[in-house]
């Protein structure tokens, strides 16, 4: 798992795209004027779809039961508009999100019937046939189902990073450097074989410290600023980070 202590399945086509400013890919996804908004609602579905799906799971319903509820929740969330409800002045997005699925789900029980896979997400597809397996293959989980919720989001925005940070490494033809330090972002920093990591890579050692020092810069900002999309204020930044640290140290 990376390193969180440096800052105390599918990312968008163009990383750069949402590196902006707070509460920026909400906003984006609202503004339905501009060019940018699918891509952004595209970029919040993808980012918490398996949240969701972990959630639903969690509070008692089957593998397809859960993967039917999952894709017709974001169908409703997308085709009800239900993010104009999202208040930035009241804090995080992920509260939103989970606070809205609690009620949908009350609300599907009620109607007993969910949307079908397929949904009407036309311009979006989530890739639930891998939901299972990784839901399978994660340990017993004594949790709230609320907490569960907030792990998976913890997982998936430290995912979602890497998979940001190794696209900036391939545009600059540098996969396999990244590959070999990718490891340095996770363990105590005194521990790095950066002798080793200096041979296998053709480089000086002193090279390699300058280059992982780097990664760590890279990573973090990449970490912070993934956050920052789906809070309401600068300070909110630092208040998750150290709520991220908290629920992944649950374990």
């Amino acid at each position: 798992m990376p390193d969180t202590n440096l800052t105390s399945e599918t990312t968008p086509s163009n990383p750069q795209q949402f590196r902006t400013t707070r509460w920026s890919v909400v906003c984006s996804a609202l503004d339905s004027e501009t060019s940018g908004s699918r891509l952004a609602m595209e970029h919040l579905c993808r980012m918490y779809w398996y949240p969701v799906f972990h959630f639903i799971r969690r509070n008692g319903h089957n593998q397809h039961d859960a993967q039917d509820l999952t894709q017709a929740f974001f169908a409703r969330f997308v085709e009800k508009q239900w993010l104009e409800k999202a208040d930035r002045s009241r804090g995080r997005f992920r509260s939103f999100l989970l606070m809205i699925l609690k009620r949908f789900l009350a609300s599907e029980w009620k109607r007993e019937h969910a949307l079908k896979r397929e949904g009407n997400l036309h311009w979006l597809s989530l890739n639930m046939d891998t939901a299972e397996t990784r839901y399978a293959q994660e340990p017993a989980d004594t949790t709230t189902p609320e907490q569960s919720f907030e792990k998976q989001w913890a997982l998936t925005l430290l995912e979602t990073v890497m998979q940001t940070l190794k696209a900036r490494y391939i545009e600059d033809n540098k996969t396999d450097l990244f590959e070999h330090l990718k490891p340095c972002l996770m363990g105590s920093r005194e521990s790095q074989p950066y002798a080793t990591l200096a041979a296998q890579l053709g480089m000086s050692e002193g090279a390699v410290k300058v280059s992982v020092h780097r990664l760590r810069n890279q990573y973090r900002e990449c970490l912070r600023g993934e956050i920052a999309q789906t809070v309401s204020s600068p300070s909110e930044v630092d208040e998750e980070m150290k709520h991220l640290i908290r629920v992944l140290a649950r374990g």
